[in-house]
């Protein structure tokens, strides 16, 4: 979530709303506020995370020839006239 960047003047009408609470809330309010701008280190992004590795006891070459193949040719096309 992006921050929130406001005046004096805002904050201090802020404050005039909060001077006014009872001490737990006022006390709530800052281990809040305290935890909100507590940094948590970045998880370095894992590629990985977000499929499946390729498993596969065969060469790139043995692929390849399996691929090519498998592969059918149509010899029977529809026409379309």
């Amino acid at each position: 979530m992006g921050s929130l960047t406001i005046s004096s003047k805002i904050l201090d009408k802020y404050f005039g709303y909060l001077k006014n609470l009872d001490i737990q809330t006022k006390k709530s309010l800052i281990i809040k506020l305290t935890k909100s701008i507590e940094t948590k280190p970045k998880k370095e992004f894992d590629p990985n995370s977000i499929f499946g590795a390729w498993v596969d006891s065969r060469t790139s070459d043995e692929i390849i020839s399996d691929i090519r193949n498998s592969r059918i040719e149509k010899i029977n096309t529809a026409s379309l006239e």
